[in-house]
């Protein structure tokens, strides 16, 4: 997805100067609607499922993309109790685009319940190709414990931002010390709340989205909560990482799909 510049050379009396100017482009997709941001007019396409990008016109484009967030963990062995999901990473760029993109959304990753396998991270979204365009990762897995590997028995993941770690006073899982503190995400994704020693931690806030489509306040990519009783899953297209479940045998949450946005100038 090379970036091209439309050149414009002018002369003067006294020197030769180059200009390069970049225009927005057109193009359709998504979910269409008008918005204004800051007192400049744009066109906000939404899109909460893979698609196309259709380019009527090559140019610029601001791109926001939102990744799925990570499942929430469970604890089955009684000495802790499941970390939270992280939040889904996100980033806001300006793109060159001549020819259509592919748009594919992050999926949230998968619950868990006792015995029946690990959760896992969310997916990444990007536009483009995973390898050649604009991606972002999903995120990371919260971390669990349970007496028969692989089921539960994990640590939490990195990602857009990592899960949360379950915590135990159990000093036969010291083996599994990676798990008790959730790890930082570098993309703006919140960090899945930590489960220790039978207290849970709340997840990071994500970040708010309000101001690139120009609407009210919405928050993306939050972190789930650890060590709750009934734990929820994140929403879709919101990327939030899914809540670690308090105590053995309860379903934890799965991560919740992500969401891409463009717009362009009119």
């Amino acid at each position: 997805m090379a970036t091209a510049r439309r050149q414009l050379g002018y002369v003067s009396s006294l020197t030769t100067q180059t200009s390069f100017v970049e225009s927005y482009g057109v193009a359709t997709g998504g979910s269409s609607s008008s918005i204004t941001v800051g007192g400049v007019n744009y066109t906000l396409l939404t899109f909460s499922s893979s698609s196309t990008l259709s380019v009527t016109k090559s140019g610029l484009f601001d791109v926001l993309l939102q990744a799925g967030g990570g499942g929430g963990a469970v604890d089955t062995a009684g000495v802790g109790n499941g970390g939270g999901g992280g939040g889904g990473g996100q980033i806001i760029s300006t793109i060159y685009l001549e020819a259509n993109a592919s748009i594919v959304i992050g999926a949230g990753g998968s619950a868990t319940a006792s015995g029946s396998g690990a959760n896992s991270a969310g997916s990444s979204s990007y536009i483009g190709t995973a390898s050649n365009g604009v991606s972002v990762a999903g995120g990371g897995r919260g971390g669990g414990y349970g007496p028969n590997p692989p089921n539960e028995r994990q640590n939490a993941s990195r990602g857009g931002c990592g899960g949360g770690g379950r915590a135990t006073a159990n000093t036969a899982a010291t083996s599994m010390a990676n798990a008790i503190t959730g790890y930082d995400g570098a993309d703006n994704g919140g960090g899945g709340g930590t489960a220790a020693n039978g207290s849970g931690a709340t997840g990071g806030a994500g970040r708010d989205v309000s101001t690139f489509i120009g609407g009210s306040t919405l928050a993306k990519g939050a972190g789930g909560n650890g060590n709750v009783g009934s734990p929820a899953a994140g929403g879709a297209n919101s990327g939030d990482g899914g809540q670690g479940s308090a105590g053995s045998g309860t379903t934890s949450g799965a991560g919740g799909s992500g969401i891409v946005y463009v717009r362009f100038k009119v």
